[in-house]
């Protein structure tokens, strides 16, 4: 079965930017980030297709967020800019057992351990 390893999480203020990476075992299909606050449910951050051309984003980071891969490094990347507080959270990223984008978690069958982001002042 695929590992998924997150990095890239930390401390940061608002208005700043981060950018986490999810590296595989071996190469992947459909993957997506999820979140995950304390007492919250896990929720959809953004997802991407195998080749790439497909992607998907939440409501709540459209145009701050980007989603992106480089499947000869069996990598993901999530790009954030402008964070604010409530993007807050441990960040997952996971792996789908098909070509596309699901924005539902149980459609994905691999998870990553996660890795936090705290954005305060």
């Amino acid at each position: 079965q695929v590992q998924l390893v997150e990095s890239g999480g930390g401390l940061v203020r608002p208005g700043d930017n981060l950018r986490l990476t999810c590296v595989a075992s071996e190469s992947t299909y459909g993957m997506g980030w999820f979140r995950q606050d304390p007492g919250q449910e896990r929720e959809f951050v953004a997802g991407i297709g195998w080749s790439g051309a497909f992607t998907d984003y939440a409501n709540s980071v459209e145009g701050r967020f980007t989603i992106s891969r480089d499947n000869a490094k069996n990598t993901v990347y999530l790009q954030m800019n402008s964070l604010q507080p409530e993007d807050t959270a441990i960040y997952y990223c996971a792996a789908a057992p098909y070509e596309g984008v699901s924005t539902f978690s149980d459609q994905y069958e691999t998870w990553g351990q996660g890795t936090q982001v705290t954005v305060s002042s």
